[in-house]
């Protein structure tokens, strides 16, 4: 049997715990030879679980570059705007890389990571968990095997929902353009990428339109203070956004505090740990008092080399679990929401149900419909074999998808119809 491919982890936040808990569930296959992470809370979970020795345990992505190639990949789960320079790095120094997603908050940072894979002839994935659940399997086998003939239009829904934007785009890392990216980007390059995938061939044109909706001073609610522990309770008890409602009562009180996303707040996760960091840590600040300014709903309208078209709409004003999409075709339609399809034949208005769960599918764990234990599954089997063809979403695919972002961004801020090229 050949030894475990070696990987180290650049980002110990809730990306690389995820996968680091792969490598816990198959040691036959990989090992974690070292982790990059300034934190030392997090840099430390990591390391005493998989007994990483001390000197393996860098605070920075760059303490790992400084020393000769000791690995086979790098995973590489930092912030966004923290992806391009360790990324060209470690492909220019040999490393495989698995990198979060986006690339990149620019198209030109992108491309730039992008020549510097080619040229390095190194494997390269970026994480688009979307196209490695066995859902996306399913969906994409019916439309191969021309069950519904040929995609007409895709209408897809990425159902954000009202906890989870204050957590991540109002409250949290990707509520402001400037530390990161814009939204289409940080939340939907999964869905454009996703699109893309089901519908196999280029987009052309693409057209958007969004706006910072509701989370904003002038909409917050009359007698709030600027801190939901200080906010009188008749004014709190009255707010969706309300921190003390989505992290103390909704899962601290449940017995949930252990897990995302209150353990983002804190390493303290017991009640009063979490209500220590919503007295005085960012994420509990009144949601109409942040310094957030991404956008809370967007819709973006794609049309693809062969006339077939697209739209995708992204909101916050939901409580959808799983992303909705209906798959038009010419005999027939897929409706789908990331748990179950139903399919429908024109000819004998025939409809089917499947539940793809029903197959027992060892290589996917759970995470992202099980997207997260498939990408693992899938990049680790290209490096034990070297064959990338395991890999769903490489270079190419990648950064045409992010292209896409890109141009419906444009478009949004100029009002434009725009070119993808």
């Amino acid at each position: 049997m050949s030894e475990p491919v070696k990987l180290i982890i650049c980002g110990c936040g809730g990306r690389g715990t995820g996968y680091a808990n792969w490598v816990l569930n198959h040691p036959d296959r990989a090992k974690i030879a070292a982790v990059a992470e300034p934190r030392d809370f997090y840099r430390n979970r990591i390391g005493d679980q998989h007994n990483i020795p001390e000197e393996m345990r860098f605070r920075s992505w760059e303490e790992v570059a400084a020393r000769p190639k000791f690995a086979d990949a790098v995973l590489i789960c930092m912030m966004d705007d923290l992806h391009e320079i360790p990324a060209v790095t470690f492909a220019d120094m040999g490393y495989h890389i698995m990198l979060e997603k986006p690339m990149a908050p620019t198209e030109e940072a992108c491309r730039r990571i992008a020549d510097a894979v080619r040229k390095s002839g190194i494997l390269f994935a970026v994480c688009h968990v979307m196209r490695y659940t066995y859902y996306t399997r399913q969906v994409k086998k019916l439309i191969d095997e021309g069950k519904i003939g040929r995609i007409v239009t895709i209408q897809h829904l990425e159902p954000v929902g009202h906890w989870h934007q204050c957590h991540s785009f109002v409250r949290g890392n990707w509520r402001n353009e400037k530390e990161t990216c814009f939204m289409l980007l940080a939340k939907c390059c999964h869905d454009l990428d996703w699109i893309r995938y089901i519908m196999n061939r280029p987009c052309v044109r693409i057209q958007s339109f969004g706006s910072l909706f509701e989370f904003r001073k002038e909409n917050r609610p009359a007698g709030g203070a600027d801190r939901c522990m200080e906010c009188p309770p008749e004014v709190e008890s009255q707010c969706p956004a309300s921190a003390l409602k989505i992290y103390l009562r909704d899962r601290v009180a449940r017995g949930r505090g252990k897990l995302w996303p209150t353990d983002v707040l804190t390493p303290d996760t017991t009640p009063a740990g979490v209500a220590e960091a919503l007295r005085n840590g960012p994420y509990g600040r009144c949601a109409y008092r942040c310094d957030n300014d991404v956008v809370d709903n967007q819709v973006v309208n794609m049309s693809f080399a062969d006339g077939s078209t697209a739209q995708m709409l992204m909101t916050a004003f939901c409580n959808e679990r799983g992303r909705q999409t209906r798959i038009c075709g010419t005999h027939g339609a897929i409706l789908g929401n990331g748990a179950t399809i139903r399919l429908t034949n024109f000819l004998t208005d025939e409809i089917t149900e499947i539940d793809p769960n029903a197959v027992d599918d060892g290589s996917i764990l759970s995470g992202h419909g099980g997207g997260d234990g498939g990408l693992m599954d899938s990049f680790v089997t290209a490096l034990e074999t070297g064959d990338p063809s395991t890999i769903r979403s490489g270079v190419d695919d990648t950064l045409e998808s992010h292209l896409m972002c890109f141009k419906a961004e444009e478009s949004r801020r100029s009002g434009c119809v725009c070119d993808v090229k």
